[in-house]
């Protein structure tokens, strides 16, 4: 099974990921974005729904947990990844 935290880590360093939930929801709707992770305590309902043509995969902690894992120094409550870069995320 594939570690998300090492996931996430290698796609934010190596490829392309917009962080924030206004950023990851036009991501969304523009067709850029290739997969959503968001936080347990994320506010946006329409990532949370899952009602879309790409993977959406909740992150089993908080925004705050989230952030520090992305190596950012604040919360972030969703994340798109644009381009998985050398990570293998996508398969999750």
């Amino acid at each position: 099974m594939i570690d998300l935290g090492r996931a996430i880590k290698a796609a934010a360093t190596t490829g392309k990921v917009v962080y924030g939930v206004q950023q990851a929801e036009k991501a969304v709707n523009s067709g850029s974005a290739k997969m959503v992770i968001y936080a347990d305590n994320c506010p946006s309902e329409f990532l949370r729904s899952g009602n879309h043509s790409i993977k959406v995969v909740k992150f089993e902690g908080t925004n705050m947990e989230l952030g520090a894992l992305c190596g950012k120094p604040f919360s972030v409550s969703a994340l798109a990844v644009i381009d998985k870069g050398t990570s293998n995320i996508l398969s999750l």
